[in-house]
Order: C-alpha cells, then sequence, then structure tokens
C-alpha cells in the first residue's frame, strides 16, 4: 500500500519557506498556499504543531494553520480566502484512478479543527480541458476539536487529466466565500466549473469563523487515494517528503 497518497507534504511536517507569513501564495507548508481577496487585515499562515487530540493520536504533529485578523468590514460579497494544493497532472493520470468512470472512485480524507463551531466548504477541481468542479462540506465542527473528514469521489465522462507536468487536480478548502463566489451549487456532484458558482453560500450560519478575530483554522493528514476506501494515513519519513517537495 506504499506510495498510494497523490498529495506531497500532507502532514505538513516540510516548510522550507519559513514557519509564519502574513503573505499569500506559497511562503510556509510547502505544496499548500494561500489565494484570498478582500481581507480589511491581513491573515496569518503558519506551519503549527499538533499537540492533543484524534490527529495527535493519529501520528501527526504539525499542521497548516490560518489566524484570522480583525475584518472590520465584516463579510464582504468579494472577500474570500482558501487554502489549495495542486497535484502534477501526470502523477493523477498515471495513479490507477479511471477518472472517466464513475463507477472508478478516489477517497480524500483529513484532519481539521476550527476554533469556531461552523461548516466550511471546499472543492475538488480539474484544470485540462473543459475543467470540472466537485464540491464538498466539511460538516458542522464542533470547535476546537480535531475532526477527520472523508469524501468518496467517483470518475466522470467530463474529466480531463493530461499527462504532463502541468496543474491537474487541485483541492481547495475554503474558509469563507462572499456572495460572489457562491450560489446554488450541488455538494457531492461533479459539474463544470463557474468562478461565480463554486460552492454554496456561506451565509449567515457559516461566516462566524470569518467574523472572529483570532479565530484559528488547523489541516492536516490530507490523503488522496485510488479507491473507494480512506486507508490510514501514509507516514513518509522526512527525508522522502523533502525530496518529493
Amino acid at each position: 500500500l506504499s506510495h498510494r497518497n497523490l498529495v506531497i507534504n500532507g502532514a505538513m511536517n516540510v516548510a522550507q519557506r519559513g514557519v509564519t507569513s502574513t503573505s499569500n501564495l506559497y511562503q510556509t507548508v510547502d505544496r499548500f498556499g494561500i489565494s484570498r481577496g478582500g481581507q480589511d487585515n491581513d491573515m496569518t499562515q503558519a506551519q503549527g504543531t499538533v499537540t492533543s487530540g484524534g490527529a495527535y493520536d493519529s501520528g501527526f504533529r504539525r499542521c497548516f494553520k490560518i489566524t484570522n485578523a480583525n475584518q472590520t468590514g465584516g463579510a464582504g460579497a468579494a472577500d474570500f480566502y482558501r487554502i489549495y494544493h495542486f497535484i502534477e497532472a501526470q502523477n493523477a493520470a498515471q495513479s490507477g484512478w479511471n477518472y472517466k468512470s464513475p463507477s472508478s472512485f478516489i477517497t480524500l480524507s483529513f484532519w481539521v479543527k476550527s476554533s469556531v463551531a461552523q461548516n466550511f466548504y471546499g472543492y475538488l477541481r480539474t484544470q485540462d480541458g473543459t475543467q470540472q468542479n466537485y464540491p464538498f462540506e466539511t460538516g458542522s465542527l464542533t470547535a476546537d476539536t480535531w475532526t477527520k473528514v472523508t469524501k468518496t469521489i467517483p470518475g466522470n465522462s467530463n474529466i480531463t487529466i493530461d499527462n504532463d507536468n502541468g496543474h491537474g487536480p487541485c483541492l481547495f478548502i475554503d474558509l469563507f466565500n462572499g456572495t460572489d463566489y457562491t450560489g446554488s451549487v450541488t455538494l457531492n456532484q461533479w459539474g463544470a466549473y463557474n468562478g461565480s458558482l463554486r460552492v454554496p453560500d456561506y451565509g449567515s450560519s457559516n461566516d462566524d469563523w470569518y467574523l472572529t478575530n483570532g479565530a484559528t483554522f488547523e489541516l492536516t493528514g490530507i490523503q488522496l487515494e485510488v479507491g473507494p476506501v480512506a486507508t490510514p494515513f501514509e507516514h513518509r519519513s522526512f527525508g522522502e517528503e523533502l525530496l518529493k517537495c
């Protein structure tokens, strides 16, 4: 079962650029970046430490941690803050996933913790051909509690993944999206990607994290593997993960 995880640095152990930053893009944990817009004050991305809870018990000691700042202007329509991870196209194309077939699956699993109890949305987006989008939710998280999220994702005849070193499937986990990016979206189903309709509305029930100064969001143990079952996380050595990064 070795080398089944398509995600590189999913345990967040490697951070070659630094351990904390208020900038966007790739700044701290390798292979994980930030896309953002509309914030009144810059959030902080960091390589955090896991000290207890379900993620700790599963062998994780590092995480990708976001700390909110004071968004004095509220939750604006054009505001957004997203964590992203790109998978190289040829790695996905040669993974063994028959991505054109609805009876062939990949399984996404990860650990997440929020200091504010609410639901968050994410999506898997393909980059080649006519881009496709698969939105999902974490489910309502209990504050300050590590929760494991698992999503089994089928193939779809509209998906294209080129056998090259460009961007393949990209995982986004969105801490907030204003209404410029949300709307009537069906979860757990493939559809053509629309930048204005990425996920359902966050609304007043799911904007509490974004409106809480100092709120934290932590993520670790991300695994994307071929098959309909989430297997235990593939813990790789620091040296091997560093080489892949």
